[in-house]
C-alpha cells in the first residue's frame, strides 16, 4: 500500500485511474497530437499491461579484450540472444534486437536505454524492420535514451519502420555525448505495406530527435506526418517519393563542414535522391534520402554511414548481415 510508488505506465496514460488528468503536466505524458488517442482503451489488453510495457536495457564497457556488453535486461517484446562479433572495427561490439511478436500494438509503450562507457564502441540494430501494426484505439510509443562517454562511440542503426494503415506512433530519441564522443543514428519509414499497393494509409506518424553534448543541446529534430491532415506526397514533402530515411552523424568535436561536404559528395550520385548538411552548434551531419523502395534508401545511407565511420573510428561499417 506504499503510496508514494511510481505511477504505472497506463496511469500516465490516462487509463485505470480516475486522478490520470491531474498529470498532464508530466514529463510521460503523450505528445499534444496524442492526447485524444491516450484517452482511448484498446480492447485487447490495456496499455502498462504484461507484454505492453516492452523494456530494454543495454550498457557496453571497454576491456582488454575490446568492448564487451557488460549489462542486458529486456522484457517483452525485446529479446537480446546475445552479441556478435564480426564489426570491422576490432574493439566494436554488436548487438541485434529480436522481438518474438508480429511488431507493435495499440497501446505499447516501449523504453530503450543504452549505456556506452568511455572509450567503448558499440553497434546495435534489430534483426529485421519493424512492423507497426493497424490501430483503432489508443496508440504506441517508443522512447530511446542514448548515451556515450567520453572517446566513446555507437552505431544504432535500426532497420526500418513500417506503417501499416491507420496505424499511429510517436518515437522520441534522445542522445547525450561526453566530450570526445561521437554516435550515427538512422531512421528509415516505410509509409505502408509497398507490395500490396498500401501507401499513406497510417494515421499519424511522429519521430523526434534531441541531441545533447557536455555544453546542453547541440540539436533536435522532428518528423511528424499526418496523411489526412496534409498530403505528404505534395512539393516540399516527400514529392513524388515514398520512402523517407535520416542519418545523424553526430560528432561534436570532428569538423561538420567538411564532413558534410564528404557526405554530400558521397550520397549526391546515388539511387536514391539525397543530401546531407550540417548540423546547428557544429553537431554534425544530416543524410537525408528519398525513394521508391526502402532498400534504395538503406544502401544509400549506409554508404554515408561507411564514410563517416571510417573517418570518425578509421573502421567501415557493418554490412548487412544480419546473423
Amino acid at each position: 500500500m506504499a503510496t508514494d510508488a511510481p505511477e504505472s505506465r497506463a496511469e500516465r496514460d490516462g487509463e485505470g485511474t480516475a486522478d490520470a488528468d491531474t498529470d498532464a503536466t508530466s514529463t510521460d505524458a503523450p505528445h499534444p497530437s496524442f492526447e485524444a488517442y491516450a484517452a482511448e482503451s484498446p480492447p485487447q489488453a490495456a496499455v502498462g499491461a504484461p507484454g505492453k510495457d516492452g523494456v530494454l536495457e543495454l550498457r557496453f564497457a571497454p576491456t582488454s579484450d575490446g568492448t564487451k556488453l557488460v549489462h542486458d535486461y529486456a522484457t517483452v517484446p525485446f529479446h537480446v540472444s546475445g552479441t556478435l562479433g564480426h564489426d570491422p572495427h576490432p574493439d566494436a561490439e554488436t548487438v541485434f534486437l529480436q522481438s518474438p511478436t508480429g511488431g507493435i500494438a495499440q497501446g505499447d509503450r516501449h523504453d530503450v536505454t543504452i549505456e556506452v562507457a568511455a572509450d567503448a564502441v558499440a553497434h546495435v540494430s534489430t534483426q529485421s524492420s519493424t512492423k507497426v501494426q493497424s490501430m483503432n484505439a489508443n496508440y504506441a510509443a517508443a522512447d530511446a535514451t542514448l548515451s556515450v562517454g567520453p572517446g566513446g562511440h555507437l552505431d544504432y542503426v535500426p532497420e526500418p519502420t513500417i506503417l501499416h494503415a491507420d496505424s499511429r506512433y510517436c518515437q522520441d530519441l534522445t542522445l547525450e555525448l561526453d566530450t570526445g564522443a561521437s554516435a550515427v543514428l538512422a531512421d528509415i519509414v516505410v509509409p505502408g505495406r509497398l507490395a500490396r499497393g498500401e501507401r499513406f494509409e497510417f494515421e499519424r506518424y511522429l519521430s523526434r530527435v534531441r541531441a545533447e553534448g557536455p555544453d546542453g543541446l547541440l540539436f533536435e529534430d522532428a518528423t511528424h506526418l499526418t496523411p489526412a491532415e496534409g498530403d505528404p506526397t505534395a512539393p516540399g514533402v516527400l514529392g513524388e517519393f515514398t520512402v523517407y530515411g535520416t542519418l545523424f552523424v553526430v560528432a561534436p568535436d570532428g569538423d561538420a563542414a567538411a564532413l558534410s561536404d564528404a557526405l554530400h559528395e558521397t550520397v549526391a550520385d546515388a539511387d536514391a535522391r539525397a543530401g546531407a548538411t550540417a548540423l546547428p552548434n557544429g553537431a554534425g551531419v544530416a543524410v537525408r534520402a528519398l525513394a521508391d523502395r526502402a532498400e534504395t534508401v538503406q544502401s544509400t545511407l549506409h554508404a554515408a554511414w561507411d564514410h563517416a565511420r571510417r573517418d570518425l573510428l578509421d573502421a567501415p561499417a557493418p554490412s548487412g548481415r544480419k546473423y
